[in-house]
C-alpha cells in the first residue's frame, strides 16, 4: 500500500484585506502585502479606516519568490509595513505607474507576461490583465490597477483579479482566458468620498455573475471585509452565490484559513 502523501497544485491562504499566499509549482507569491495593524488612514480630506489586523506577519508568511502587486496608490491595498517588506522581496510584478514610483519592482502591462522557473520543474507565466477601479472614466481619480493569469502545465489557472468593478473587464479576460480553473476575486462593493455610492470593486451580485462569466471551478473572494470601506461581506457573498446556484464554487476563506485545491 503506497502512503505517501500527495502535494496539492494549488493553496491558497488568506492572510486578510487583499493579502494571499499563493503556492504554485513549487513557488510562493503574496498578493497586495498588507500587515499593518488596525488604524486609521489620514489621506487629505478623506480616511480609510481598518478594523482587523493581519493573520500572518511578514516573518511567518517566510520567504516568498514574488509579490503580486496590483496598485500602489492606495494603504489597503500597500501599507506602511507591505512597503518595507517589498524591499526583501526578490520579484515584484506591478504596474507601469507603480514601477515608476517603487525602486526594484516590473511593469507588467495588460497582455504581457513573466515566466518564473518552478524548482519542481517547467515554469508559471505570470500574464498581466486589465483592471478597472472603479466606474467608467474614472482612472484619473483612482489610478492604475492591474490583474494577474497564472498558468502552467499539469497546474490549474489563477486569475487574480486586483481592484476591478467592471464585468466587461471580466468578460474580456475571459475571451483572452478561456480556461480559468480558479478565481481569486477582489470583492466587498468598496466605496469612498473619492466616488460616492459608486462601486469601487464588484459587489456580490457581480462577483457571482463573474464567477458564472470566467467559468472557475472554485472562486476565492478577498479584500471584502476588514475595512470601513466595504459596503458588503461574507453573508451577501454567501446569498448572491446561492441565488446564482453557484454556492458549490464559492471558497469563503476567513483570514489564516487555507485551501488546497
Amino acid at each position: 500500500m503506497n502512503n505517501k502523501s500527495v502535494s496539492p497544485r494549488l493553496t491558497v491562504q488568506s492572510v486578510g484585506g487583499p493579502t494571499a499566499v499563493i503556492e504554485i509549482g513549487g513557488l510562493r507569491l503574496v498578493t497586495d502585502p498588507t500587515f499593518d495593524p488596525p488604524g486609521v488612514y489620514d489621506l487629505g480630506g478623506r480616511v480609510l479606516t481598518k478594523t482587523t489586523a493581519p493573520a500572518l506577519s511578514p516573518a511567518e508568511i517566510g520567504p516568498v519568490d514574488a509579490v503580486l502587486l496590483s496598485h500602489d496608490q492606495h494603504v489597503d491595498n500597500l501599507d506602511r509595513t507591505g512597503r518595507r517588506w517589498l524591499e526583501t522581496v526578490p520579484i515584484v510584478l506591478t504596474t507601469l505607474a507603480a514601477s515608476q514610483r517603487l525602486h526594484g519592482t516590473t511593469a507588467l502591462r495588460s497582455w504581457s507576461h513573466t515566466d518564473l522557473e518552478r524548482p519542481d520543474g517547467g515554469s508559471l507565466r505570470i500574464t498581466g490583465v486589465p483592471a478597472q477601479h472603479g466606474p467608467d472614466n474614472t482612472e484619473h481619480l483612482v489610478g492604475e490597477v492591474t490583474g494577474f493569469v497564472l498558468t502552467s502545465d499539469n497546474l490549474p489557472t489563477v486569475y487574480i483579479s486586483g481592484d476591478n468593478a467592471s464585468l466587461e473587464v471580466v468578460e474580456d479576460i475571459a475571451r483572452q482566458m478561456p480556461a480559468i480553473d480558479v478565481a481569486i476575486i477582489f470583492a466587498g462593493a468598496a466605496r469612498t468620498p473619492l466616488l460616492g455610492e459608486q462601486n469601487l470593486t464588484l459587489g456580490s451580485e457581480q462577483t457571482a455573475m463573474a464567477a458564472e462569466i470566467l467559468g472557475a471551478n472554485a472562486v476565492i473572494p478577498i479584500h471584502f471585509e476588514g475595512w470601513e470601506h466595504f459596503t458588503e461581506g461574507a453573508d451577501p457573498l454567501r446569498s448572491a452565490f446561492t441565488r446564482a446556484g453557484l454556492l458549490s464554487r464559492l471558497r469563503l476563506l476567513y483570514p489564516g484559513e487555507r485551501l488546497s485545491i
